[in-house]
């Protein structure tokens, strides 16, 4: 199977393959059956290198592109992994499509399908990561806005002692590919302003991509209170308070369309939330 390297590759970033402790040549392929069995909505899952959570909302039709595109990468790479889709009540046909595209992707990359009944991607998110036993675990949004080649640098400086390795599209070398509409825009400038106290020489707390050392964002997770827009905020200030060292990742990132974010009433919501996260650190 071929990967079909796009911009903001591991190539692009300038990082290589990481080379610690961490890789090792993995078994060969699982026996038969293992997609089917790991299709299964499960409470405990098996080990790997590396889980990523996909949490969905009504992604029927991103999700599938999105789900191949990660399995045929992660097929290649040389550490163990698995993808868990986290249904965070859709009411379309998400949980059939994404266990549909478990059947019939490369079995050494196992899917697992879960639930989550409480809204909110940083519920969904929370769901994914406390259940998990991987050495390194993460999450990145359905729409892939960020490539999932960026997995290769989030896993060179999780592996170099990083607590947290997440994109930003606002770090110096990164590219905007597709910009967002001027309201998101002028919005996300304001949400960054209010956010910066919060964690110290991070410039973009709300892209969706970031991968962690287990143990430390477990320690983050338990003590989290949002669950919507303003979620990466605390978890990133809470990982920051305990000491974790954070690191930037530079992307090539491209704006979905199709984003379910409505600047008016999420945008409202997630300032509140943020002054919530705000008045925590006081407090």
């Amino acid at each position: 199977m071929t990967s079909t390297p796009v911009r903001g590759g591991s190539a692009a970033l300038g990082v290589e393959r990481p080379a610690g402790p961490l890789l090792r040549q993995r078994a060969d392929i699982a026996a038969p059956g293992v997609a089917i069995l790991s299709a299964s909505i499960t409470r405990s899952r098996p080990a790997a290198d590396l889980e990523v959570a996909i949490p969905a909302f009504n992604e029927h039709s991103r999700l599938p592109r999105t789900l191949r595109r990660t399995v045929e990468f992660l097929a290649e790479q040389p550490y163990s992994s698995r993808v868990v889709i986290v249904d965070n009540g859709s009411s379309d046909d998400t949980v059939a499509a994404a266990r549909a595209i478990a059947l019939s992707t490369d079995p050494r990359v196992p899917v697992d399908v879960v639930g989550c009944a409480r809204p909110g991607k940083g519920a969904a998110v929370r769901r994914a990561l406390l259940s998990s036993r991987s050495r390194y675990v993460g999450f990145f949004d359905a729409d892939l806005a960020t490539p999932v080649e960026t997995l290769a640098a989030a896993m060179a400086a999780l592996d170099d002692g990083a607590a947290a390795a997440i994109a930003s599209r606002h770090h110096p070398d990164s590219e905007l590919a597709q910009r967002q509409p001027l309201t998101r825009r002028v919005g996300g400038a304001a949400f960054r302003a209010l956010s910066r106290g919060l964690v110290p020489g991070i410039r973009d707390t709300q892209c969706g991509f970031k991968f962690f050392q287990r143990e430390a964002v477990t320690a983050a997770l338990v003590q989290c209170r949002t669950t919507g827009f303003s979620f990466d905020v605390e978890l990133l200030w809470r990982l920051y308070a305990d000491g974790g060292r954070i690191v930037e990742l530079p992307v090539v990132w491209t704006d979905d369309e199709q984003s379910t974010f409505r600047p008016l009433q999420d945008g409202v919501a997630s300032f509140g939330a943020l002054l919530q996260v705000q008045k925590l650190r006081q407090s």
